[in-house]
């Protein structure tokens, strides 16, 4: 599902960041210990209570030569265009300064919400000045410290009743809705125009949840999709070219509301280190995946074949074993006829339920094959599997201790999983749990 996205905006060292971390606790991982995948501090999920949500912090721009007053607007244009909620950070020990009025302006024009903190306000006799910040016209404002953690409660109160209710287009079973992610550039708006055109049945327009997109719907072969749009939130200038940590939350929201994801590489400049990392979201986020290879009209296949290319991207996506791979071209609309029954197919794996009866003689098969290795002189004894949930497919392994449970032999279980059943497309969800 959709998550709301809370921006942090505000003139540099009003301790933005020192409050992006306190939001988000240690849920943030640098890097993710899995092959292939790599993880730059984009964004983190913060919770309250029992609301998750995105936090941007818009402290990560680089200044160059560029005078203070145009970064400050551009890290509020982007807050704005992004953004369901804004938490707008003063420092409370200087008072209202130009640069506070400057991002104000901008926020009145934004029509959203806008909740005022009022930073470094660490001693109780500070808070006698708080009333001096009613003047920035945002109501009340919350006085909180970053360093201590002070008065976070109140403000995470006051940002959750702004968060918008989302309409999730993924829950019609009968409609298979995908996205499309990948770096700027790489023929995502030419490949949604391509099965547009090529389908020409468009049964309505459904305007997203996502600003400025419009979800396509059309039918093909009596199945009806919805393509949910990451195209357009491109701003005047160059803006964005400079925050592309941007772009991934516009991707990741486009992947919550997601059937299946397409994850789109140029197959003229080939695999770069951001198309790992933004597959690394819809692998995370359980999503149906399919590798796309588009622009392959541009290729010499006897410089570089379909089978040299799909090596290469296997070696890199290590992680996305389980994704098919089609090559196309959004441009000549060849070999586009192969995209939709791949779809079809990946979001039926990735409602697939198993039979109980059936999974267990294919894993006591497995186990009486392949017995597990002894660890510490003690063996792991598998008692009963059963499939849990679906999208994704997640089964529960109910053995004799889970700590006997190496992940080899959890991808061995899996292997033999797909093995039987297919999956393609589908990520795998396998627990141990001790049985009671």
């Amino acid at each position: 599902m959709q998550k709301p996205v809370v921006a942090i905006v505000g003139r540099p060292n009003v301790g933005k960041s020192t409050i992006f971390n306190r939001l988000i606790g240690e849920r943030i991982s640098i890097v993710e210990d899995k092959p292939g995948v790599t993880r730059d501090r984009i964004y983190a999920e913060a919770e309250w209570l029992t609301t998750t949500f995105r936090v941007i912090d818009t402290g990560g721009i680089e200044v160059g030569d560029e005078p203070l007053l145009t970064l400050v607007r551009q890290q509020a244009e982007i807050a704005i265009d992004e953004a369901d909620v804004i938490i707008f950070i003063v420092n409370g020990q200087e008072g209202i300064t130009g640069a506070d009025e400057e991002i104000a302006k901008l926020l009145y024009k934004s029509n959203k919400p806008v909740v005022l903190a009022v930073n470094k306000m660490d001693n109780p006799e500070q808070r006698e000045q708080i009333y001096e910040y009613y003047a920035l016209g945002f109501g009340e404002p919350y006085p909180i410290s970053g360093a201590h953690g002070l008065g976070l409660g109140d403000l995470l109160d006051e940002v959750v009743k702004h968060f918008p209710k989302f309409d999730h287009v993924q829950d019609e079973d009968d409609v298979i809705s995908f996205s499309l992610i990948g770096r700027p550039n790489v023929g995502k708006s030419s490949l949604v125009n391509a099965i547009l055109n090529e389908e020409r049945v468009i049964v309505s327009d459904i305007e997203g949840t996502t600003r400025d997109a419009i979800d396509s719907t059309f039918e093909r072969d009596g199945q009806e999709y919805t393509i949910i749009d990451t195209a357009g939130m491109r701003k005047r200038g160059k803006v964005y070219e400079k925050t592309e940590k941007y772009s991934v939350l516009r991707a990741l929201k486009a992947i919550d509301r997601s059937n299946v994801v397409l994850v789109i590489i140029d197959a003229e400049t080939g695999i770069r280190e951001q198309d790992k990392r933004i597959a690394g979201y819809a692998h995370d986020a359980g999503r149906g995946i399919i590798i796309v290879v588009n622009k392959w009209d541009t290729i010499d296949s006897k410089e570089q074949s379909m089978e040299q290319f799909e090596e290469d991207i296997r070696m890199h996506f290590q992680f996305l074993d389980y994704a098919p791979i089609v090559f196309l071209s959004a441009k000549t609309k060849k070999r586009l006829h192969t995209l939709l029954p791949v779809i079809r197919l990946v979001s039926e794996n990735h409602a697939k339920r198993v039979p109980t009866n059936v999974l267990n003689e294919v894993i006591m098969d497995a186990v009486a094959i392949s017995p597990p290795s002894s660890i510490k002189g003690k063996r792991l004894k598998i008692l009963y599997v059963t499939q849990v949930s679906v999208k994704p497919p997640s089964f529960v392994v109910f053995v004799n201790d889970p700590e006997l449970m190496h992940f080899t032999y959890q991808r061995f279980l899996e292997n033999k999983i797909r093995d039987t059943f297919g999956f393609v497309g589908t990520p795998i969800n396998i627990f141990a749990r001790r049985r009671q």
